[in-house]
């Protein structure tokens, strides 16, 4: 069974859709049910809005202690705001977040978003990027370096430990888009609206032992 953290936003239904489609012979589940999220054999957090509010909501839903006993032992998989919640502390509120990976998430910083030609960049960042693995990894599987994913963000992770980098992707600076422990992988992109390469991302998920 793999389960969809619900903690009341996010785009959970075209993640376990996508999901889903990747592995039709598994049960996909959306739930906030902490006893259904201590059964998962996966769990994936999604994420989608501010960081505060999705605190908030993991944290009135009673699913930070399911959350933290997942990502000690299981397969996991974070998205977007669910890689962020991952860190000790963002400045969106700012917010402390589950702590369970050390570093901070910070936002994009306006004066640093100018190309060498002169063209500024928007904040957030929305739309495509080339993703470029850092090391290998099972989830990189028959994903070429370079591959376009999705992304739609204006904050993004800084850990203290560049190991925990699994992927870069550049805007205009290089940043970490990807982080890998353990039985823990998380990207800052969206793979479930990232066509063939994020197919191929969730695909490798499910098939992961949770070993790098």
């Amino acid at each position: 069974m793999i389960v969809v953290v619900d903690y009341g936003m996010g785009n959970l239904r075209s993640v376990a859709k996508a999901l889903a489609h990747v592995a039709p012979d598994r049960e996909v589940i959306v739930s906030a049910d902490p006893v259904i999220i201590g059964r998962a054999e996966r769990v994936v957090l999604p994420g989608q809005s501010a960081m505060p509010d999705c605190m908030q909501g993991l944290a009135a839903r009673g699913l930070v202690g399911p959350v933290r006993e997942a990502l000690r032992e299981r397969p996991f998989l974070g998205i977007c705001l669910g890689l962020q919640m991952l860190f000790e502390r963002s400045e969106e509120g700012p917010t402390d977040c589950l702590g369970v990976v050390p570093g901070r998430v910070v936002r994009f910083r306006g004066e640093r978003m100018v190309l060498p030609d002169g063209t500024r960049l928007k904040v957030p960042h929305m739309g495509w990027s080339r993703v470029h693995p850092t090391r290998v990894h099972p989830l990189w599987k028959g994903i070429e370096d370079g591959a376009r994913f999705y992304f739609a963000h204006s904050f993004f992770p800084v850990p203290d430990h560049p190991e925990l980098t699994a992927a870069t992707a550049d805007y205009p600076a290089p940043f970490t888009c990807a982080i890998a422990r353990a039985n823990i992988f998380a990207t800052q992109f969206h793979p479930e609206k990232s066509q063939r390469a994020g197919l191929a991302l969730l695909a490798n998920f499910v098939a992961w032992n949770g070993r790098e």
